[in-house]
């Protein structure tokens, strides 16, 4: 008798159903209608004049020169006064100079600084002001000290579209006092499948929000037309990815997006219908393929279809390094991604041979100049219209003077807010004495656990003062208040007992435990995942929980997520359980709603109602409202009040088996990002393997050796370490926190990474791979490697391991990868992994060699 598991057929038959489907309408020839939607911004003969009068001056080399992007960490003033870049911008992990804690004066310095470099005609003859492009994601979130919103996820909950346009207005006040004119905001894309990384990054499954809050965030930040249109405070907008990015298959992020086109245009294009039609400047190519073809390559989507049938009258900005995957690209050339629509290149370290480049392809005709003048034209547009020449210097500009505007009580006001309309309540059961758990008297014990408590880092997520939000501290948001605190102040003004306990341990029995866990920070690419369990393989809040649970005390759960997991587990472990997304800077939002006030009364009911559906199974990747077979745990719109209350009952623990890992992918240490339990450590003559897990570190001494993050293919995925001391060696190491014996027949398999070296003159290079306390399993001289790698761009290495009997038998490994040098060596790292079959095109060291 054949027998089906149920959940499989359930979410595996209409899977197939539709691939096939899909596989007919995406090859279909059907043509589908793009509304025009730029009606309201009407052409100005004035600002076109004023703009053929600037080009009319300008030579071609000067034209390109207001294409091309750099990125601050790469860039000089020295190299703006020589090419009068037309626009730079900061990483997600970029302040200046380098500093991480610049205050708005610092940030406004700098500015100024490119601007008058921009304008100085002594080089490149050009007098165009550059403008300053940043990732102003929830707030003005790259800058120290600067409000957090709550991350759009939690936003779409609130479905409050006023709420929105109040907090774009305010991002603006914070952006312009730091001097820069252009925000790459709102991210408009609608998520399908939410094991993508950007996930939070979405107001809602549901395109009606997307389309609401893109128009009501894009009129924040610009201004509404034929009012404060890009006056004052109000910057350059962005909307963003054009198009498809929420909807990748098995939300793999810069991914392929396998739909037909009449869904491409109702559901990932709704936000920009309304952005377009409020009048947003700039809209960005998205990384992801469409039906496998590059977004950033594709000259229907972006001419024909946005400029063209749209109306789109702005101008196209690249995403980071996206131009090289065009088809016959590079990192330091793309004529397909110009000649397809885009006008501004984000090329953040390889700008000067783009540059060069690119004035060669518009001399031999691979770029038509046609093209060039269209896309500058639209670039100069958005400064024309913003008023970039009739204003000097950022620091004199009237807006940069309210320095009272970064993180302004009214700011942190309207933070604290969205935070309350962001939260979803999920489940509120009833205790033995006929009450809801929630709300709280704020008299009452009250224990304070989960590691999410009392870290603001967790709470804002990534996007916040550095890129991926992973090696941020409550430091790092010197005005921001953590859950905890924002309990903890309502509890001891009201005559309340309030304790922090990490692990759930406490002086004195409580009345009722509150609970934060949750994600921990992760941004772009980097957050991907494969499944929808939370902590899987690890379930230690589910532990805590339980513990609780045990001792009769009632649990209230705070889940901090960027996305609907699957919580099951946690939630039967839980009296209450709230979603409460990624909150940003006021935690005290928290405590607003889940604590009554000081006579018992409440203070803010729960109006957060799910904008994404939350899931049944641990398996179900793709739901969303309106599919076929719709089955979640909590629909699409749901969220419990004190008005409504409900309880749930006991959850299913069910879960799918595990998938099988292949082999041939090997063991992965540091692709993308660090695994677990892996740090890298700089070692020095004063302290032995100071252990890290940030992108950028120095050695204890503070001389001997610098690590930075470097790009290989994608943002930030390499680590580039340069040895400064020239006396004693110094090592760099990928190591374990805890040391493992979970490898087996090490000695039967390479370990693989890629390099690229710029400089080698040491006179003693020695790695060590695969090493315990006593032995390591490959140790050899790389002098020759290296010196025959110097400047040939990023090669991949694979080294044998356990070339004789007296390296093959280790019982623990410390030490993954180690390199011995002294100065000067100059060298990037990335993808390592422990593999048992190297790629192609790997330089192999074998026991012959060693």
């Amino acid at each position: 008798m054949l027998t089906i598991n149920r959940r499989f057929w359930r979410n595996t038959f209409p899977a197939l159903l539709s691939v096939c489907t899909l596989s007919v309408s995406v090859m279909a020839t059907e043509s589908v209608d793009w509304p025009m939607v730029n009606t309201q911004l009407k052409p100005n003969l004035s600002v076109e004049n004023q703009i053929d009068e600037l080009m009319a001056t300008m030579s071609i080399e000067q034209k390109v020169a207001q294409l091309i992007q750099p990125e601050i960490s790469y860039l000089s003033v020295e190299k703006m006064r020589k090419y009068g870049f037309g626009s730079y911008l900061n990483g997600g992990n970029s302040a200046p100079y380098g500093n991480k804690t610049a205050d708005s004066k610092t940030w406004l310095r700098f500015a100024d600084e490119m601007y008058l470099a921009s304008i100085d005609s002594s080089q490149d003859q050009s007098t165009i002001p550059t403008i300053w492009g940043t990732d102003a994601m929830h707030g003005h979130s790259n800058v120290y000290g600067a409000t957090l919103f709550p991350h759009n996820i939690g936003l779409g909950a609130a479905n409050d579209a006023e709420l929105i346009k109040k907090i774009g207005k305010a991002t603006a006040k914070e952006v312009s006092v730091t001097g820069i004119e252009w925000s790459f905001a709102p991210t408009v894309a609608v998520v399908r499948d939410d094991r993508w990384g950007r996930t939070y990054e979405s107001y809602s499954e549901d395109p009606d929000i997307v389309k609401r809050y893109a128009s009501a965030m894009v009129s924040g930040l610009q201004g509404d037309i034929n009012d404060d249109f890009l006056n004052g405070y109000h910057r350059i907008a962005t909307a963003k990815h054009f198009v498809g990015d929420g909807g990748t298959e098995n939300g793999i992020d810069r991914g392929n997006t396998v739909i037909d086109e009449k869904t491409l245009r109702d559901i990932h294009a709704a936000g920009y219908f309304s952005a377009i039609e409020s009048g947003v400047q700039s809209v960005m190519a998205s990384f992801n393929s469409w039906n496998s073809r590059r977004v950033h390559g594709s000259k229907y989507l972006l001419t024909t279809v946005l400029k063209k049938k749209m109306g789109f009258d702005g101008f196209v900005v690249s995403d980071w390094n996206a131009h090289k995957f065009v088809k016959g690209c590079d990192l330091e050339q793309c004529a397909g991604a110009f000649n397809a629509g885009v006008d501004v290149m984000m090329v953040p370290e390889h700008y000067e041979a783009f540059y060069h480049n690119t004035i060669k392809q518009v001399k031999q005709g691979d770029i038509k100049l046609e093209r060039i003048n269209d896309a500058v034209r639209r670039f100069l547009r958005a400064k024309v219209r913003w008023g970039l020449f009739t204003k000097d210097k950022p620091s004199s500009r009237a807006e940069s003077k309210n320095t009272d505007w970064l993180n302004a009580p009214e700011h942190k006001a309207l933070a604290r807010e969205a935070v309350r309309k962001s939260l979803v309540l999920l489940k509120n059961n009833t205790l033995k004495n006929n009450q809801n758990v929630l709300p709280i008297s704020p008299r009452s014990k009250i224990l304070v656990t989960g590691n999410g408590a009392h870290n603001i880092a967790k709470q804002a997520g990534g996007w916040s003062v550095s890129w991926q939000g992973t090696d941020n501290t409550n430091a790092d948001f010197p005005n921001a208040v953590s859950i905890f605190d924002g309990l903890k102040e309502q509890v001891l003004a009201a005559g309340g007992e309030i304790e922090l306990s990490q692990n759930a341990q406490f002086k004195q029995k409580p009345d009722i435990a509150i609970v934060v866990f949750g994600e921990e920070p992760y941004a772009e690419w980097f957050g991907d995942i494969q499944g929808l369990e939370y902590q899987r393989d690890n379930k230690k809040d589910l532990v805590l929980l339980k513990s609780l649970q045990a001792q009769k005390i009632p649990v209230v759960s705070v889940f901090i997520s960027g996305r609907p997991l699957w919580v099951n587990k946690e939630i039967n472990a839980s009296d209450a359980f709230v979603a409460a997304w990624l909150p940003g800077s006021q935690g005290q939002g928290v405590a607003d709603v889940l604590l009554l006030d000081k006579n018992d009364a409440v203070q803010y009911d729960f109006t957060g109602k799910l904008s994404f559906s939350w899931p049944k199974f641990d398996d179900q990747f793709i739901l969303n409202k309106g599919d076929k077979n719709y089955d979640p745990l909590f629909a699409y719109g749901y969220g419990l009040s004190y008005k409504e209350p409900k309880s749930v009952k006991k959850l299913s623990e069910k879960t799918s088996p595990k998938a099988n890992e292949s082999d041939s992918q090997g063991t992965s240490f540091f692709v993308r990002n660090l695994a677990p339990n892996v740090r890298w450590a700089l070692s020095d003559q004063t302290q032995i393997n100071m252990m890290t897990k940030s992108s950028s570190a120095m050695s204890a001494d503070g001389k001997s050796i610098s690590m930075q993050s470097v790009n290989l293919a994608y943002q930030e995925d390499g680590r580039q370490f340069v040895w400064n001391n020239t006396q004693e060696i110094a090592t760099v190491s990928l190591r374990f926190e805890q040391a493992t014996t979970e490898f087996k027949d090490v000695d039967k398999q390479f370990i693989q990474f890629d390099i690229r070296v710029d400089d080698v003159q040491s006179d003693v290079v020695e790695l060590r791979a695969m090493c315990g306390e006593q032995v390591c399993l490959t140790k050899i001289s790389l002098m020759t490697q290296l010196t025959q790698l110097k400047n040939k761009g990023w090669q991949t290495v694979a080294i044998k391991l356990g070339c004789s009997a007296a390296q093959t038998k280790m019982n623990e490994v410390t030490e993954i990868l180690s390199i011995n040098a002294q100065h000067p060596l100059n060298l990037a790292i990335a993808n390592v992994a422990l593999v048992k079959a190297t790629q192609s095109n790997s330089l192999i060291i074998g026991c012959n060699d060693l």
